[in-house]
């Protein structure tokens, strides 16, 4: 409490207008290393893109090249109401679904052994992610040649070497086409999916499952009602985040099968659109709809992401 005789002390007097000024400059002293990434970042992403979407618009086929001129759109009506590209959806969400559930309960399994403690966990770590280090037209080339051959394959050659010289021969590829694109590619994404997991199970609460064992659960009661709970979150990240690059996936379709028998999904069906067809005004509009697509499932990606960070930084 002040009296008469003290000096009464004046705030300080601050120039508003220069301050905001100041802030203004400092924030753009911040963000001007970034700005050169960030123009890169637009040429080689945004630019593109918009490019195809104009072409979209357009009638432009490379066999007729006088008939160059804005369709409207005729080419997204063409893309939805073809037999063949309705079939190349069905197949690229059946491809889709596949390989992630199964990549999801395989990592799930794989995470839940590599848990527990043992001797030589680190390097049994490393050695079950090589797969998805693997280049993907690289791991497709082994499962087509070294696996799936019907002469030399390592898959007959079991079954030779399991049944006799009399065991049956198959050709996998022939007899089972759209199997053999989805094997291959779980081999390649369980690892993302098991890492995924594993993240989740070292970040549950042990406390917790000690004192549920102390009073007498089992493993799977505790599995079932703790674990498996807080794995949802994580369950439902690896499923997002593997089908936003799997319903991208070309290399393995272009690879195994060419996308004959029945196997050619979306990304493989513009690929002959544009390059076969010459059809660059339909194949842009397929590339907008699975970007579309994609940009949905992502959007749900990155609310799993914000809900288990905000998860995370409550503890």
């Amino acid at each position: 409490m002040t009296t008469a005789l003290e000096p009464r002390i004046e705030p300080e007097e601050r120039p508003v207008g220069g301050q905001r000024a100041l802030n203004r400059s400092a924030d753009w002293a911040r963000r001007a290393p970034l700005l050169p990434a960030l123009i890169f970042l637009i040429v080689v992403t945004q630019l593109p893109f918009i490019g195809t979407l104009v072409i979209s618009f357009m009638n432009w086929n490379a066999y007729y090249p006088d008939e160059i001129g804005f369709a409207g759109v005729d080419n997204f009506r063409r893309v939805l109401t073809d037999v063949n590209t309705r079939d190349s959806i069905v197949t690229t969400v059946v491809l889709t679904a596949s390989v992630v559930l199964i990549s999801l309960v395989l990592g799930m399994l794989i995470a839940l052994l590599l848990d527990r403690a043992f001797l030589g966990r680190g390097i049994v770590r490393t050695m079950m992610i090589t797969p998805f280090l693997v280049v993907p037209v690289a791991a497709a080339l082994v499962w087509k040649h070294a696996l799936y051959n019907p002469e030399y394959g390592l898959f007959n050659g079991a079954l030779t070497w399991l049944f006799g010289a009399n065991a049956p021969q198959p050709d996998w590829i022939s007899s089972a086409p759209l199997a053999s694109i989805v094997a291959a590619l779980v081999w390649q994404w369980t690892p993302f999916m098991m890492l995924i997991i594993l993240a989740g199970l070292q970040s549950k609460p042990h406390d917790v499952i000690e004192a549920a064992r102390i009073d007498g659960c089992s493993s799977w009661q505790i599995f079932r009602h703790m674990t498996l709970p807080h794995l949802r979150q994580y369950l439902e990240l690896g499923a997002l985040l593997g089908s936003i690059y799997i319903v991208q996936n070309f290399d393995a379709v272009f690879t195994i099968t060419s996308g004959g028998l029945g196997t050619a999904n979306l990304p493989y069906t513009i690929y002959q659109t544009f390059y076969n067809a010459q059809d660059y005004g339909t194949a842009s509009a397929a590339g907008v709809v699975v970007v579309v697509g994609t940009i949905l499932v992502a959007m749900l990606a990155l609310r799993t992401v914000s809900s288990l960070f905000r998860e995370e930084g409550s503890r």
